[in-house]
């Protein structure tokens, strides 16, 4: 029987078309390779769209899936953003490499912040330049920002050939909700897609974002969210 909590929004897709949407993710320090073995194992028998793993993590995650169709996302100067752009190009062009398909890079959030403005957009650009033919997602880490921030990231990103903006990194002072992914949606229009991510741990959340428009969701809470159990998670 289906709970109340799952009635109270209009739910538009299947559990199984929810594993779609769900980058199934463990970003966290402690994450050792037997962790890694057993997300991609979870991604297989869930069938979710993508693991999404430190860079560290790529090429062992593509020997875990490669009998599978499941994409490989590595993150890209994660969590603070605040490295040299030759270190994110570097640390991508070594992702793409090891079999990364997706890169979810972290905005230059101190950058943005002093409205140094052509600095953002030739960060970002000089990642997308090192792979214009892979998924893109530049992650705003919203929960730092003010609206006009917000407003503004998601140009400079959309602007230096971002394929999705994505909202957090799990790692922040708050993750998703859904006034910032509305605010992103306005500047994306149908140029990109939104990544919705932090936060994320059971289907009445999932539900909420993919009824508005979001097309992806990263969480390390995919298994709870599609089976229906509760999670201890607290983060990526």
């Amino acid at each position: 029987m289906i709970s109340i909590d799952q009635n109270i929004i209009l739910i538009k897709t299947s559990k199984m078309e929810l594993n779609k949407f769900i980058d199934h993710t463990l970003l966290k320090a402690t994450a050792t390779q037997k962790d890694i073995i057993k997300l991609c194992h979870e991604a297989v028998t869930h069938k979710f769209y993508s693991v999404c793993v430190n860079s560290c993590f790529v090429s062992l995650a593509k020997s875990q899936l490669k009998n599978s169709d499941l994409k490989i996302c590595s993150v890209i100067g994660f969590p603070l953003g605040s490295m040299s752009t030759e270190a994110k190009v570097a640390e991508t062009k070594r992702a793409l490499k090891d079999g990364a398909d997706e890169i979810d890079m972290v905005i230059n959030i101190g950058l943005l912040k002093s409205k140094d403005f052509d600095a953002v957009w030739k960060d970002i650009e000089a990642v997308k330049n090192c792979m214009p033919k892979n998924i893109l997602k530049v992650i705003l880490e919203t929960c730092y920002l003010e609206d006009i921030e917000i407003i503004k990231g998601s140009e400079l990103a959309i602007q230096s050939g971002a394929d999705f903006l994505k909202t957090s990194t799990g790692f922040g002072t708050g993750g998703a909700n859904i006034h910032d992914v509305k605010l992103m949606q306005i500047i994306a229009g149908e140029k990109v897609k939104i990544k919705a991510s932090g936060g994320i741990q059971d289907i009445k959340t999932a539900m909420e974002y993919i009824n508005i428009g979001v097309e992806r969701l990263g969480t390390s809470s995919g298994v709870s969210i599609v089976s229906g159990t509760q999670t201890t998670n607290e983060n990526y």
